[in-house]
């Protein structure tokens, strides 16, 4: 079976033109116009590899690559961006991207990053994050019939604890990956912000903890 790949892509001639060029090379394709829409379908069907517009109407594409890991999937992820700076490129892939493609671009390269990535790929299912589900379009968490509100940087660390599940994540990955490149943040500044988090996640009923990892960092289990 050929390959599916998920193109998220606000602009309506853009996602045209991706969907149909990649299909015609023998993928299976799927564009999806915002992040809400990509999350609702990839609780059914899992890509083996998704395209992902950082600059969306509804959500920041990299916050929906978070909640796509955060479910345990690990089918590449390719971003699209107008913007090339070092820090934004360092972000896409803290959250967890796998290459990334700059605006305008020549579609021959866009075609052979797309290849060498599903070559590499593949989808492997992670471990359920004891139902969390992140919204990245509100900046949410729920679990089963309870939402929480989170502030973007809370969105960000709770969906790098999630994509690794029972594991110690590092203080130095949360800050990575929670804040700009560059940013001075101290120590009590970050357990400042797990402290808050913690407690909405206490508030979500039958939902993972966040627990103390003593001279690493910090898990969900």
């Amino acid at each position: 079976m050929e390959p599916r790949i998920f193109v998220l892509e606000d602009d309506p001639q853009m996602r045209s033109l991706l969907v149909r060029g990649i299909r015609e090379e023998g993928y299976q394709v799927d564009g999806y116009a915002s992040g809400t829409e990509l999350l609702r379908r990839i609780a059914d069907v899992t890509p083996d590899l998704l395209i992902i517009d950082i600059g969306l109407p509804d959500a920041d594409g990299r916050d929906v690559c978070q909640a796509v890991r955060a479910q345990g999937i690990s089918a590449p992820v390719l971003f699209l961006t107008a913007r090339d700076s070092l820090p934004d490129r360092l972000s896409g892939f803290r959250v967890g991207g796998d290459d990334y493609v700059t605006k305008p671009f020549a579609f021959v390269e866009l075609l052979a990053r797309v290849e060498a990535l599903v070559r590499r790929g593949g989808v492997e299912r992670g471990l359920e994050t004891g139902g969390l589900v992140l919204d990245p379009a509100k900046h949410a968490v729920s679990c089963g019939n309870t939402t929480v509100p989170l502030t973007p940087t809370e969105f960000r660390l709770l969906a790098r604890l999630a994509a690794a599940p029972g594991e110690a994540v590092r203080r130095k990955a949360l800050v990575e990956t929670a804040w700009p490149h560059g940013a001075i943040v101290y120590d009590n500044t970050l357990d400042a912000y797990v402290a808050r988090l913690r407690r909405k996640v206490c508030s979500l009923p039958g939902a993972p903890q966040i627990v103390t990892v003593r001279g690493v960092g910090y898990s969900l289990k």
